[in-house]
């Protein structure tokens, strides 16, 4: 890495900073090799720790660096496409949308799902548990949220678990006519179950889609999905369906 000094600049110290290592990941490190820690960083620059992070936090948001657990900071390989919904509504699990069922419980829904849903807070919900990934890495987590009249067939004493459970719940949910479905899309922080299952740092960048499905003119169900920012561009179709590229 060259030795420029952001000082100089007239721009924010870490957008150059940002600028200098991103050219560096380009011509003297390949995919996957460890950056040197941030202390070395930090002084090979001449800037303060602060001023690193920031600018690693923007190159680790932007797809080009990655913090392992246990590893480091490492480069990052190219972002995978990874379709985040359909150019056709269709229900979650509804052919293959590539996500893999893992389980499914009934809990609780939080307070701003049980609202979109019209439940009470202290209702119990299905609440099914899918996961994606890409060539072994995962990418995604996803929790739908089915109030029991979504799945009127589905027994509660039913005795299949996990992966089984999940399907049976879906495959309830299907049955009923879907109407329509709309998306939000936010940038968040991985919370500590969601950066376990991501193999991300708890705190780490994520993109979260939140699914209304519509059926009989009420919210039949709430899917929020957490992608790995780091892995995921999303676009936007020409029939407006949410993409990731």
């Amino acid at each position: 890495m060259g030795t420029t000094q952001p000082d100089t600049v007239t721009e924010l110290k870490y957008w150059h900073l940002k600028g200098v290592i991103s050219e560096a990941l380009e011509s003297e490190f390949s995919v996957g090799e460890i950056l040197p820690n941030e202390r070395e960083l930090a002084a090979r620059f001449g800037v303060a720790r602060a001023t690193l992070r920031q600018a690693l936090d923007q190159l680790e948001l932007e797809g080009r660096l990655q913090r392992r657990r246990g590893v480091g900071t490492t480069v990052a390989p190219p972002r995978v496409g990874v379709p985040v919904g359909s150019p056709r509504e269709m229900w979650p699990g509804e052919g293959d949308d590539g996500w893999e069922a893992v389980d499914a419980a009934a809990v609780a829904a939080p307070a701003a799902v049980a609202r979109m849903l019209g439940t009470d807070a202290t209702e119990p919900v299905h609440r099914v548990h899918r996961s994606r990934s890409r060539n072994g890495q995962p990418v995604a987590a996803e929790l739908i949220y089915v109030p029991g009249v979504s799945a009127p067939g589905f027994n509660r004493g039913d005795s299949s678990v996990g992966a089984a459970r999940a399907r049976a719940v879906l495959h309830e949910l299907h049955r009923l006519p879907l109407e329509g479905q709309d998306r939000t899309v936010e940038l968040g922080s991985a919370r500590a179950e969601d950066a376990r299952e991501l193999d991300r740092l708890p705190g780490a960048p994520v993109l979260v889609v939140t699914t209304r499905y519509v059926s009989r003119g009420r919210t039949a169900a709430v899917a929020v999905s957490t992608y790995r920012a780091d892995t995921c561009r999303l676009t936007l179709d020409a029939d407006a369906a949410v993409l990731a590229s």
